[in-house]
């Protein structure tokens, strides 16, 4: 199991290259941005292309409402070309508050929606054209992206149609809030049966959960409750907590000491997940700074060896 960094686009664009960088050097697998109303992370990971070497650059993930498939193809192979071919392009549909509520766009047959935007994204992305007649995409295009190459797609499905989707028309999911339960007995064997049907490789599980190391456990789950709260709000995710039988997400977030981190990671490579995005939280050890530094530094001690 790899293990990737995910991080927020809270900063400038020049101090969030600068956070790639330093991941690279302590030698995680990736690092991976979420897109809400910060820097354009895709923008970000074609800026951190020049400053790194290795390390997988990924989304995690863009909404697909806001940028038509054609012009998401044409950026995911500029960013690709700029980051060497290391780009994985995380997609989703967000949530209905947002599209809704936030953008005044319809969130109506979102899975359909999403089935729509795959099956212009992906011969763009792979033959750089596409001829397409559906109720959502009407498209009769070709590119021209000199140095094209195809980047990895990977979509943000938790219910059973959209993971039938994922499976089917992506390279897998990627999955916040979703703990080892839900991710054994819904998540994995749904996207698994979807891929060997539709004739495909064997999918990605990236998952995303809070995670801290810490000596005081019980501190470090209400810490949880409270930085990820508003989690517990959004319907599919509330589905997912459900399906683990947790109360908020301080039921799902990774805590605990080195041993006792290592064993639920362990539990989560069992059972498919091929990569963790970590979000480092404070676990109550020390200051904030002290507790992050040592989650990140025993991740760090982990890369290669789950």
């Amino acid at each position: 199991m790899r293990i990737g960094l995910f991080m927020l686009a809270n900063r400038d664009a020049p101090a969030l290259v600068e956070r790639i960088a330093r991941a690279e050097e302590e030698g995680f697998d990736g690092v991976w941005f979420g897109q809400v109303m910060g820097p354009d992370v895709m923008t970000v990971l074609a800026l951190a292309g020049a400053r790194t070497q290795r390390i997988e650059l990924g989304t995690s993930v863009v909404p697909v409402q806001l940028r038509h498939p054609i012009f998401m193809a044409q950026q995911a192979l500029v960013v690709n070309s700029a980051t060497r071919g290391r780009l994985t392009l995380g997609l989703g549909p967000s949530h209905r508050v947002v599209v809704e509520g936030m953008w005044g766009l319809s969130y109506d047959r979102a899975a359909a929606y999403m089935r729509e935007y795959l099956s212009v994204l992906r011969p763009l992305l792979h033959e750089g054209k596409v001829d397409f007649q559906g109720e959502f995409f009407r498209v009769n295009v070709s590119l021209q992206v000199p140095d094209a190459r195809p980047c990895s797609v990977l979509v943000s499905a938790l219910g059973p149609v959209m993971l039938r989707v994922a499976g089917e028309l992506a390279e897998g999911t990627v999955t916040w809030m979703t703990g080892p339960r839900a991710l054994e007995t819904h998540v994995v064997p749904r996207l698994i049966r979807a891929a060997e049907a539709a004739g495909r490789p064997r999918p990605r599980v990236a998952v995303g959960l809070p995670i801290a190391v810490t000596s005081d456990p019980e501190a470090a789950r209400q810490r949880a409750g409270q930085l990820f709260q508003f989690y517990n709000q959004l319907p599919s995710y509330r589905r997912m907590l459900d399906i683990e039988g947790a109360g908020g997400p301080q039921d799902v977030a990774i805590v605990g000491s080195e041993e006792e981190v290592e064993r639920q990671l362990r539990r989560l490579a069992a059972i498919g997940t091929t990569d963790f995005l970590a979000s480092v939280f404070p676990g109550g050890d020390g200051d904030d700074a002290q507790s992050m530094g040592r989650t990140r530094e025993f991740l760090r001690s982990l890369v290669g060896k789950l």
